[in-house]
Protein backbone atom coordinates (compact mmCIF):
# COMPACT_ATOMS: atom_id res chain seq x y z
CA UNK A 1 0.00 0.00 0.00
CA UNK A 2 1.08 3.84 -1.31
CA UNK A 3 2.20 5.46 1.75
CA UNK A 4 2.57 9.62 1.14
CA UNK A 5 5.80 10.61 0.49
CA UNK A 6 7.06 12.77 3.45
CA UNK A 7 8.54 16.32 2.61
CA UNK A 8 8.91 19.81 4.59
CA UNK A 9 8.52 23.12 2.57
CA UNK A 10 11.46 25.91 2.81
CA UNK A 11 11.48 29.32 1.20
CA UNK A 12 14.54 29.86 -0.96
CA UNK A 13 14.21 33.48 0.04
CA UNK A 14 14.56 32.99 4.05
CA UNK A 15 15.33 29.13 4.22
CA UNK A 16 12.26 29.00 6.84
CA UNK A 17 10.88 25.37 7.11
CA UNK A 18 7.04 24.13 7.68
CA UNK A 19 5.27 20.80 6.97
CA UNK A 20 2.95 21.51 3.87
CA UNK A 21 -0.91 22.61 4.86
CA UNK A 22 -2.27 20.91 2.25
CA UNK A 23 -1.63 22.91 -0.81
CA UNK A 24 1.44 25.69 0.10
CA UNK A 25 2.54 27.87 -2.49
CA UNK A 26 4.09 30.44 -0.42
CA UNK A 27 5.13 31.22 3.15
CA UNK A 28 2.52 34.22 4.06
CA UNK A 29 3.74 37.31 5.31
CA UNK A 30 7.48 37.37 4.04
CA UNK A 31 8.21 40.26 2.31
CA UNK A 32 10.33 38.81 -0.54
CA UNK A 33 8.87 37.17 -3.36
CA UNK A 34 9.71 33.75 -3.17
CA UNK A 35 9.65 30.00 -4.47
CA UNK A 36 9.14 27.38 -2.28
CA UNK A 37 10.96 24.01 -2.46
CA UNK A 38 10.24 20.46 -1.22
CA UNK A 39 12.77 19.01 1.26
CA UNK A 40 12.67 15.23 1.14
CA UNK A 41 13.27 12.77 3.44
CA UNK A 42 14.63 9.82 1.37
CA UNK A 43 18.13 11.71 0.19
CA UNK A 44 18.89 9.05 -1.67
CA UNK A 45 16.33 8.84 -4.67
CA UNK A 46 15.06 5.08 -5.36
CA UNK A 47 13.32 4.24 -8.51
CA UNK A 48 10.53 2.04 -7.45
CA UNK A 49 9.38 0.41 -10.73
CA UNK A 50 7.02 -1.47 -9.17
CA UNK A 51 4.90 2.09 -9.32
CA UNK A 52 3.30 3.01 -12.44
CA UNK A 53 4.23 6.05 -14.57
CA UNK A 54 6.38 8.67 -13.20
CA UNK A 55 5.09 7.36 -9.48
CA UNK A 56 8.60 5.04 -9.99
CA UNK A 57 10.18 8.61 -8.76
CA UNK A 58 7.52 8.87 -6.03
CA UNK A 59 10.75 9.47 -2.86
CA UNK A 60 11.20 13.14 -4.84
CA UNK A 61 7.18 14.03 -5.25
CA UNK A 62 5.20 15.75 -2.98
CA UNK A 63 2.21 12.93 -3.61
CA UNK A 64 -0.27 12.03 -1.14
CA UNK A 65 -1.74 8.92 -3.64
CA UNK A 66 -1.04 7.28 -6.92
CA UNK A 67 -3.51 7.70 -10.06
CA UNK A 68 -4.24 6.23 -12.69
CA UNK A 69 -0.49 6.81 -14.80
CA UNK A 70 1.00 4.98 -17.61
CA UNK A 71 3.36 7.28 -18.57
CA UNK A 72 7.08 8.79 -17.79
CA UNK A 73 10.26 10.57 -19.47
CA UNK A 74 11.82 8.21 -21.39
CA UNK A 75 15.91 8.88 -22.29
CA UNK A 76 17.86 7.42 -24.46
CA UNK A 77 21.44 8.29 -26.13
CA UNK A 78 21.35 9.69 -29.76
CA UNK A 79 22.83 8.54 -32.49
CA UNK A 80 22.15 9.51 -35.61
CA UNK A 81 21.15 13.01 -33.99
CA UNK A 82 24.20 13.00 -32.02
CA UNK A 83 26.55 11.89 -35.17
CA UNK A 84 25.72 14.78 -37.64
CA UNK A 85 26.33 17.26 -34.71
CA UNK A 86 29.48 15.77 -34.04
CA UNK A 87 28.67 14.90 -30.22
CA UNK A 88 29.69 11.69 -28.66
CA UNK A 89 27.11 11.90 -25.54
CA UNK A 90 23.83 13.31 -26.30
CA UNK A 91 21.16 12.11 -24.32
CA UNK A 92 17.41 12.80 -25.14
CA UNK A 93 14.89 12.58 -22.74
CA UNK A 94 11.85 12.26 -24.71
CA UNK A 95 8.14 13.14 -23.40
CA UNK A 96 5.52 11.83 -25.85
CA UNK A 97 4.60 9.00 -27.92
CA UNK A 98 7.59 7.12 -29.00
CA UNK A 99 6.61 3.69 -28.69
CA UNK A 100 10.22 2.57 -30.22
CA UNK A 101 12.01 3.66 -27.15
CA UNK A 102 9.26 3.17 -24.32
CA UNK A 103 7.80 6.18 -24.32
CA UNK A 104 3.84 6.34 -24.26
CA UNK A 105 2.34 10.13 -23.08
CA UNK A 106 -0.74 10.29 -25.30
CA UNK A 107 -1.03 13.90 -24.78
CA UNK A 108 2.31 14.15 -26.49
CA UNK A 109 3.82 16.42 -24.27
CA UNK A 110 5.97 16.44 -21.17
CA UNK A 111 3.06 19.00 -19.35
CA UNK A 112 1.24 15.10 -18.33
CA UNK A 113 4.57 14.81 -15.98
CA UNK A 114 3.41 17.94 -14.22
CA UNK A 115 -1.02 16.62 -14.29
CA UNK A 116 0.33 13.46 -12.87
CA UNK A 117 2.66 14.91 -9.80
CA UNK A 118 0.15 17.85 -9.01
CA UNK A 119 -3.61 15.84 -8.78
CA UNK A 120 -1.83 13.56 -6.86
CA UNK A 121 -0.75 16.29 -4.49
CA UNK A 122 -4.71 16.83 -4.13
CA UNK A 123 -5.83 16.38 -0.63
CA UNK A 124 -9.65 14.69 0.38
CA UNK A 125 -10.57 17.74 1.46
CA UNK A 126 -10.27 19.16 -1.79
CA UNK A 127 -11.78 16.42 -3.90
CA UNK A 128 -15.10 18.47 -4.40
CA UNK A 129 -13.55 21.45 -5.45
CA UNK A 130 -12.75 22.65 -8.72
CA UNK A 131 -8.97 23.06 -10.18
CA UNK A 132 -8.51 25.84 -12.61
CA UNK A 133 -5.54 25.39 -14.97
CA UNK A 134 -4.76 28.75 -17.27
CA UNK A 135 -2.58 27.44 -20.45
CA UNK A 136 -1.43 27.95 -23.74
CA UNK A 137 -2.27 24.54 -24.43
CA UNK A 138 -0.31 21.56 -23.88
CA UNK A 139 -0.52 21.64 -20.27
CA UNK A 140 -4.42 22.36 -20.79
CA UNK A 141 -4.54 19.12 -22.77
CA UNK A 142 -2.22 16.90 -20.33
CA UNK A 143 -4.74 18.40 -17.16
CA UNK A 144 -7.92 17.52 -19.60
CA UNK A 145 -6.65 13.80 -19.71
CA UNK A 146 -5.17 13.12 -16.71
CA UNK A 147 -7.98 15.25 -14.79
CA UNK A 148 -10.95 12.69 -17.08
CA UNK A 149 -8.85 9.80 -16.54
CA UNK A 150 -9.21 9.79 -12.79
CA UNK A 151 -12.67 11.73 -12.68
CA UNK A 152 -11.37 15.24 -11.40
CA UNK A 153 -12.76 18.12 -11.59
CA UNK A 154 -11.05 20.82 -13.92
CA UNK A 155 -12.08 24.06 -15.41
CA UNK A 156 -9.46 25.11 -17.91
CA UNK A 157 -8.78 28.47 -19.55
CA UNK A 158 -7.22 28.73 -22.57
CA UNK A 159 -6.81 31.78 -25.81
CA UNK A 160 -8.94 30.74 -28.39
CA UNK A 161 -6.26 30.62 -31.30
CA UNK A 162 -5.20 27.80 -29.09
CA UNK A 163 -8.03 25.72 -28.98
CA UNK A 164 -6.63 23.31 -31.52
CA UNK A 165 -4.46 22.18 -28.70
CA UNK A 166 -7.14 20.32 -27.10
CA UNK A 167 -6.80 16.85 -29.20
CA UNK A 168 -8.07 13.96 -27.55
CA UNK A 169 -8.41 10.15 -28.79
CA UNK A 170 -11.79 9.75 -27.11
CA UNK A 171 -13.89 12.22 -25.83
CA UNK A 172 -13.46 13.26 -22.27
CA UNK A 173 -15.50 12.88 -18.79
CA UNK A 174 -17.39 15.77 -18.43
CA UNK A 175 -15.67 16.80 -15.13
CA UNK A 176 -13.36 18.84 -17.71
CA UNK A 177 -14.66 22.01 -18.73
CA UNK A 178 -12.93 24.98 -21.19
CA UNK A 179 -13.48 28.79 -21.56
CA UNK A 180 -11.68 30.56 -23.75
CA UNK A 181 -10.71 34.33 -24.56
CA UNK A 182 -11.18 35.51 -27.53
CA UNK A 183 -9.22 35.00 -30.84
CA UNK A 184 -6.09 37.84 -31.03
CA UNK A 185 -5.73 37.10 -27.24
CA UNK A 186 -2.64 35.48 -25.38
CA UNK A 187 -1.89 33.54 -22.44
CA UNK A 188 -1.76 36.17 -19.91
CA UNK A 189 -5.17 37.18 -21.37
CA UNK A 190 -6.27 33.08 -20.31
CA UNK A 191 -4.57 33.74 -16.74
CA UNK A 192 -6.54 36.39 -16.11
CA UNK A 193 -9.64 35.14 -16.92
CA UNK A 194 -8.64 31.86 -14.66
CA UNK A 195 -7.83 34.20 -11.60
CA UNK A 196 -10.91 36.06 -11.84
CA UNK A 197 -12.96 32.26 -11.97
CA UNK A 198 -10.62 31.48 -8.59
CA UNK A 199 -12.18 34.27 -6.75
CA UNK A 200 -15.61 32.25 -6.20
CA UNK A 201 -15.50 29.26 -3.57
CA UNK A 202 -15.24 26.24 -4.72
CA UNK A 203 -12.69 26.92 -7.29
CA UNK A 204 -8.72 27.23 -6.80
CA UNK A 205 -5.86 27.55 -8.89
CA UNK A 206 -3.38 25.03 -9.82
CA UNK A 207 -0.75 27.34 -8.86
CA UNK A 208 2.13 27.66 -11.59
CA UNK A 209 5.40 27.80 -11.13
CA UNK A 210 4.49 28.16 -7.42
CA UNK A 211 3.52 24.83 -6.85
CA UNK A 212 6.03 22.39 -5.76
CA UNK A 213 4.40 19.31 -7.21
CA UNK A 214 4.34 21.14 -10.83
CA UNK A 215 8.03 21.63 -11.21
CA UNK A 216 9.00 18.33 -9.41
CA UNK A 217 6.63 16.34 -11.60
CA UNK A 218 8.51 17.92 -14.08
CA UNK A 219 11.98 17.42 -12.64
CA UNK A 220 11.21 13.49 -13.50
CA UNK A 221 12.86 14.94 -17.01
CA UNK A 222 16.26 15.40 -15.11
CA UNK A 223 15.57 12.29 -12.65
CA UNK A 224 15.47 10.34 -16.09
CA UNK A 225 18.19 11.05 -17.70
CA UNK A 226 20.23 11.44 -14.55
CA UNK A 227 19.50 7.88 -13.17
CA UNK A 228 19.92 6.35 -17.29
CA UNK A 229 23.18 8.36 -17.49
CA UNK A 230 24.68 7.36 -14.09
CA UNK A 231 25.86 10.68 -13.77
CA UNK A 232 24.45 14.56 -13.57
CA UNK A 233 25.02 15.94 -17.31
CA UNK A 234 26.76 18.60 -17.98
CA UNK A 235 24.52 20.75 -20.25
CA UNK A 236 20.85 21.17 -19.97
CA UNK A 237 19.05 22.32 -23.21
CA UNK A 238 14.76 23.27 -23.10
CA UNK A 239 12.96 25.83 -24.73
CA UNK A 240 11.14 27.74 -22.23
CA UNK A 241 7.99 29.71 -21.60
CA UNK A 242 8.06 30.36 -18.20
CA UNK A 243 10.94 28.83 -17.18
CA UNK A 244 9.54 26.30 -14.87
CA UNK A 245 10.75 22.99 -16.24
CA UNK A 246 14.23 24.89 -16.16
CA UNK A 247 13.71 25.87 -13.15
CA UNK A 248 12.47 21.87 -11.59
CA UNK A 249 15.69 20.63 -13.42
CA UNK A 250 17.83 23.11 -11.55
CA UNK A 251 16.15 22.15 -8.35
CA UNK A 252 16.67 18.32 -9.36
CA UNK A 253 20.46 19.10 -9.91
CA UNK A 254 20.98 20.30 -6.04
CA UNK A 255 18.75 17.07 -4.94
CA UNK A 256 21.21 14.68 -6.56
CA UNK A 257 24.28 16.98 -5.22
CA UNK A 258 22.73 15.73 -2.00
CA UNK A 259 22.10 11.91 -3.22
CA UNK A 260 26.12 12.01 -3.69
CA UNK A 261 26.08 8.97 -5.95
CA UNK A 262 25.92 10.72 -9.07
CA UNK A 263 28.34 13.66 -9.15
CA UNK A 264 29.06 17.21 -7.61
CA UNK A 265 28.62 19.35 -10.47
CA UNK A 266 25.69 21.19 -12.02
CA UNK A 267 24.61 20.86 -15.27
CA UNK A 268 24.46 24.61 -16.98
CA UNK A 269 21.44 25.61 -17.81
CA UNK A 270 21.04 26.36 -22.02
CA UNK A 271 17.35 27.43 -22.42
CA UNK A 272 15.62 29.07 -25.32
CA UNK A 273 12.96 31.25 -26.61
CA UNK A 274 10.91 31.63 -30.17
CA UNK A 275 11.88 34.98 -32.11
CA UNK A 276 10.07 37.28 -31.85
CA UNK A 277 8.66 36.36 -28.42
CA UNK A 278 11.80 36.97 -26.61
CA UNK A 279 11.29 38.55 -23.05
CA UNK A 280 13.39 36.54 -21.15
CA UNK A 281 15.39 36.27 -23.50
CA UNK A 282 16.12 40.20 -23.70
CA UNK A 283 16.09 40.34 -19.94
CA UNK A 284 19.04 37.89 -19.20
CA UNK A 285 21.20 39.73 -22.34
CA UNK A 286 20.73 43.09 -20.51
CA UNK A 287 21.90 40.92 -17.29
CA UNK A 288 18.83 41.68 -15.56
CA UNK A 289 16.97 40.05 -12.79
CA UNK A 290 14.09 42.05 -13.67
CA UNK A 291 11.74 41.61 -16.43
CA UNK A 292 12.52 44.37 -19.07
CA UNK A 293 9.56 46.51 -20.41
CA UNK A 294 6.95 44.91 -22.67
CA UNK A 295 3.86 46.50 -24.84
CA UNK A 296 0.74 44.81 -23.93
CA UNK A 297 -0.44 45.00 -27.95
CA UNK A 298 3.24 44.22 -28.92
CA UNK A 299 3.65 41.18 -26.46
CA UNK A 300 0.47 39.68 -27.81
CA UNK A 301 1.37 40.25 -31.60
CA UNK A 302 5.16 38.25 -31.31
CA UNK A 303 2.86 35.58 -29.07
CA UNK A 304 0.85 35.13 -32.21
CA UNK A 305 3.66 35.52 -34.49
CA UNK A 306 5.47 32.27 -33.33
CA UNK A 307 5.13 28.74 -34.14
CA UNK A 308 5.81 27.45 -30.43
CA UNK A 309 2.84 29.75 -28.96
CA UNK A 310 3.36 27.39 -25.66
CA UNK A 311 6.41 29.74 -25.13
CA UNK A 312 4.42 32.88 -24.77
CA UNK A 313 4.45 33.54 -21.30
CA UNK A 314 4.14 37.54 -20.34
CA UNK A 315 4.76 36.36 -16.79
CA UNK A 316 6.89 34.02 -16.00
CA UNK A 317 8.81 32.97 -12.35
CA UNK A 318 12.16 34.79 -13.69
CA UNK A 319 13.11 37.52 -11.14
CA UNK A 320 11.20 35.63 -8.27
CA UNK A 321 14.32 34.33 -5.61
CA UNK A 322 14.40 30.40 -6.94
CA UNK A 323 13.42 31.17 -10.49
CA UNK A 324 15.09 31.21 -13.76
CA UNK A 325 17.15 34.04 -13.16
CA UNK A 326 18.87 32.46 -9.91
CA UNK A 327 18.88 28.66 -11.72
CA UNK A 328 20.94 30.27 -14.51
CA UNK A 329 23.39 32.41 -13.08
CA UNK A 330 23.80 29.38 -10.42
CA UNK A 331 25.01 26.75 -13.06
CA UNK A 332 26.57 29.48 -15.20
CA UNK A 333 23.77 29.24 -17.99
CA UNK A 334 22.68 31.12 -20.85
CA UNK A 335 19.48 31.91 -23.15
CA UNK A 336 19.05 31.14 -27.28
CA UNK A 337 16.99 32.85 -29.04
CA UNK A 338 15.65 30.77 -32.15
CA UNK A 339 13.45 31.80 -35.43
CA UNK A 340 10.77 29.99 -36.75
CA UNK A 341 12.74 28.76 -39.92
CA UNK A 342 15.59 27.68 -37.84
CA UNK A 343 13.06 25.68 -35.31
CA UNK A 344 11.38 24.28 -38.25
CA UNK A 345 14.60 23.50 -39.68
CA UNK A 346 15.82 21.54 -36.26
CA UNK A 347 12.37 19.49 -36.42
CA UNK A 348 12.78 18.12 -39.60
CA UNK A 349 16.46 17.30 -38.56
CA UNK A 350 15.50 15.67 -35.77
CA UNK A 351 12.25 13.55 -37.41
CA UNK A 352 14.63 12.66 -39.93
CA UNK A 353 18.07 11.26 -38.47
CA UNK A 354 16.24 10.11 -34.91
CA UNK A 355 12.76 8.72 -37.01
CA UNK A 356 9.81 10.73 -34.57
CA UNK A 357 8.08 14.32 -35.00
CA UNK A 358 8.40 16.38 -33.10
CA UNK A 359 6.59 19.58 -31.46
CA UNK A 360 7.69 23.23 -31.80
CA UNK A 361 9.03 24.01 -28.41
CA UNK A 362 11.39 20.74 -28.82
CA UNK A 363 12.48 21.62 -32.31
CA UNK A 364 13.28 25.45 -31.07
CA UNK A 365 15.62 23.55 -27.88
CA UNK A 366 17.21 21.52 -31.11
CA UNK A 367 18.41 24.70 -32.78
CA UNK A 368 19.44 26.24 -29.78
CA UNK A 369 21.77 23.01 -29.32
CA UNK A 370 22.92 23.52 -32.84
CA UNK A 371 23.31 27.28 -31.97
CA UNK A 372 25.87 26.01 -29.05
CA UNK A 373 27.83 23.66 -31.11
CA UNK A 374 27.70 26.85 -33.94
CA UNK A 375 29.69 29.37 -31.07
CA UNK A 376 31.57 26.73 -29.82
CA UNK A 377 29.71 26.75 -26.38
CA UNK A 378 29.95 22.88 -25.40
CA UNK A 379 32.42 20.59 -26.07
CA UNK A 380 31.81 18.20 -28.31
CA UNK A 381 32.53 15.06 -25.33
CA UNK A 382 30.53 17.09 -23.20
CA UNK A 383 27.71 14.53 -21.26
CA UNK A 384 24.16 16.50 -23.17
CA UNK A 385 20.79 16.28 -22.32
CA UNK A 386 18.60 17.60 -24.49
CA UNK A 387 14.98 17.63 -23.18
CA UNK A 388 12.61 16.89 -25.88
CA UNK A 389 9.35 18.91 -24.12
CA UNK A 390 7.00 17.09 -27.03
CA UNK A 391 6.74 14.73 -29.48
CA UNK A 392 5.22 11.89 -31.43
CA UNK A 393 1.99 13.84 -31.68
CA UNK A 394 1.97 12.66 -35.82
CA UNK A 395 2.71 9.24 -34.93
CA UNK A 396 -0.09 9.18 -32.34
CA UNK A 397 -2.92 10.55 -34.89
CA UNK A 398 -1.82 8.20 -37.35
CA UNK A 399 -5.19 6.07 -38.14
CA UNK A 400 -6.68 7.75 -35.60
CA UNK A 401 -10.39 9.84 -35.15
CA UNK A 402 -9.26 12.55 -33.36
CA UNK A 403 -12.02 14.42 -30.97
CA UNK A 404 -11.00 18.41 -29.87
CA UNK A 405 -12.52 19.94 -26.31
CA UNK A 406 -14.96 22.59 -26.94
CA UNK A 407 -15.19 25.65 -24.82
CA UNK A 408 -19.01 26.44 -23.11
CA UNK A 409 -17.99 29.94 -23.85
CA UNK A 410 -15.42 32.57 -25.52
CA UNK A 411 -14.69 35.89 -23.41
CA UNK A 412 -13.58 39.04 -24.47
CA UNK A 413 -10.74 40.41 -23.04
CA UNK A 414 -12.72 43.02 -21.35
CA UNK A 415 -15.38 41.01 -20.11
CA UNK A 416 -17.17 42.01 -17.08
CA UNK A 417 -15.80 40.46 -14.23
CA UNK A 418 -19.81 39.71 -12.38
CA UNK A 419 -20.53 38.39 -15.92
CA UNK A 420 -17.94 35.89 -16.11
CA UNK A 421 -18.88 34.41 -12.35
CA UNK A 422 -22.07 34.41 -12.89
CA UNK A 423 -21.55 32.33 -16.01
CA UNK A 424 -19.13 29.93 -14.34
CA UNK A 425 -21.92 29.39 -11.94
CA UNK A 426 -24.94 28.68 -13.85
CA UNK A 427 -21.53 26.21 -15.57
CA UNK A 428 -21.63 24.25 -12.24
CA UNK A 429 -25.32 24.64 -11.04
Amino acid sequence: MFKPTEYQIKSVATGNICGDSGWLLDFKGEEKPSLIRALYKKKQLEVKEEHEGLYCYADWLPIKRLLKCDAKPITYKSEALAEKLGLKNLYITFNGYFPEKGATMRTCSFKETEAYSICARLSEEKKDDVIVVSSAGNTARAFAQVCSDNNIKLLLTIPEDNLDALWFEKPLNPCVKVLATKSGSDYFDAINLGNIVCELDGFFAEGGAKNIARRDGMATTMLSATTFIGRIPDYYFQAVGSGTGAIAAWEANLRFLEDGRYGNHKAKIYVSQNHPFVPMYDAWKADSREMLPYDNDQARHDANSVIAKVLTNRKPPYSIAGGLYDAMKDTNGDFFAVTNEEAEKAGKLFEELEGIDINPAAAVATASLIQAIENNQVERDAVIMLNITGGGEKRFKENKEIFYLKPSHIFDINADKEEIKEFVRRMYC
